[in-house]
This record gives C-alpha cells, sequence and structure tokens, in this order.
C-alpha cells in the first residue's frame, strides 16, 4: 500500500538556476523510477536560514508531496545524503488530516487564483 509523503529539501545558494533545477529534477526522476506517484511539487525559492548550515545562511527550499511505498524512502535518503549540492532534507508521512488539509489548500490557493481573472473580466 503506498502512503503519501512530503520531503522538503534545502539546496546550496552557490548554484546556477538551471543546477538547481537539474537537482530537483534528479530527485524527482529517482521517485518515478521507483514507482512513486508526484501528487505536489513547491519551489519556495531563496529564503533565509535560521541558523548557518555549511557557513551559508541562505538556501533554496524545494517541496515534493508524493504517493510512494516506504521501502522507497531508504533508497532516496541515502541518495539525499550522497549528493554535495543538498544541505538539509526532511521527510514526513501525511496522515489523512494532513492529505485533507494540503488538497484543501491547493484548491484555495487555486481559486484565489483563479478570481482575480474573473474579477478583471467583470470590470471590463
Amino acid at each position: 500500500m503506498k502512503n503519501q509523503y512530503e520531503t522538503v529539501f534545502i539546496i546550496t545558494p552557490v548554484l546556477s538556476d538551471a543546477q538547481m533545477k537539474e537537482t530537483v529534477q534528479k530527485f524527482k526522476d529517482l521517485l518515478k523510477d521507483r514507482g512513486a506517484d508526484l501528487v505536489h511539487e513547491e519551489h519556495w525559492g531563496l529564503k533565509k536560514l535560521a541558523y548557518p548550515i555549511q557557513k551559508k545562511s541562505t538556501g533554496f527550499y524545494h517541496l515534493l508531496e508524493y504517493q510512494a511505498e516506504g521501502s522507497i524512502l531508504e533508497e532516496l535518503e541515502v541518495e539525499m545524503k550522497r549528493d554535495e549540492r543538498l544541505m538539509r532534507f526532511l521527510t514526513v508521512r501525511l496522515d489523512k488530516h494532513a492529505v485533507e488539509y494540503n488538497e484543501k489548500k491547493r484548491r484555495k490557493a487555486k481559486e484565489s487564483a483563479d478570481q482575480p481573472k474573473e474579477n478583471k473580466e467583470a470590470q471590463s
């Protein structure tokens, strides 16, 4: 049975935009190759860290939400530990309440993004 997981990772800020995207794609491909289904992905951008990590005060934050077998996690985390471009990562298994909350939050964000378009059309 597949569980739903959420992995947030911080990529070192010294990478170019293309290298950062390549790093994210590497982990998305790894998940897909192992049979995981990507549910949602968010790029939070360059953020200031609460405390320095590897003498760096900022990092690129990225979130992947996916459904996968638990056996994939060990392999994913080993790859993440080996990758020098990642400064930190955290994987959490989502319970049914967290899954519902995330879906509700995405629906609400989509509706609010669509609403300004409708208001502009109504004013025209």
